[in-house]
């Protein structure tokens, strides 16, 4: 597997149009798209910076996982995203060398891009999100 390029970092937020706010007036960067990505109950607002991005990701349900995280460990830092030319093989590697994931199987995810996670168990405590984008 070849890492590419840090694709984004993951920010889970209690209130993306307040968050989006500070990144552009305190920082001056812009927000490109916003959408909703209904499988993970959450909606997301993508901001470039040089050759990778931000993700600001709110939860749309009290239920969903974003929500989860910010109610036991507070808004911030949630995930760190590694873009990967093939995502099945990247998957079958870390699988191979015993790594344990989330998802063994990639998924849709935002921006049109294919994910899958690598538990945080496997990472000292860092959710690591797997990404391809065509």
């Amino acid at each position: 597997m070849k890492v590419k390029k840090v694709d984004h970092i993951g920010i889970a937020v209690k209130n993306l149009d307040e968050t989006m706010k500070f990144y552009a007036d305190a920082l001056g960067l812009k927000t490109v798209a916003t959408e909703v990505v209904e499988d993970q109950k959450v909606r997301i607002a993508f901001i470039p910076v040089g050759d990778s991005e931000v993700e600001l990701i709110e939860s749309t349900s009290p239920d969903g996982p974003v929500a989860k995280f910010i109610e036991s460990r507070g808004e911030g830092l949630q995930h760190i995203a590694f873009r990967v030319d093939n995502i099945e093989e990247a998957l079958q590697e870390l699988k191979s060398k015993g790594i344990r994931l989330i998802d063994e199987k990639p998924r849709k995810g935002g921006g049109g891009a294919m994910i899958a996670f690598v538990h945080p168990k496997a990472t000292n405590g860092v959710l690591v999100e797997i990404t391809q984008r065509d």
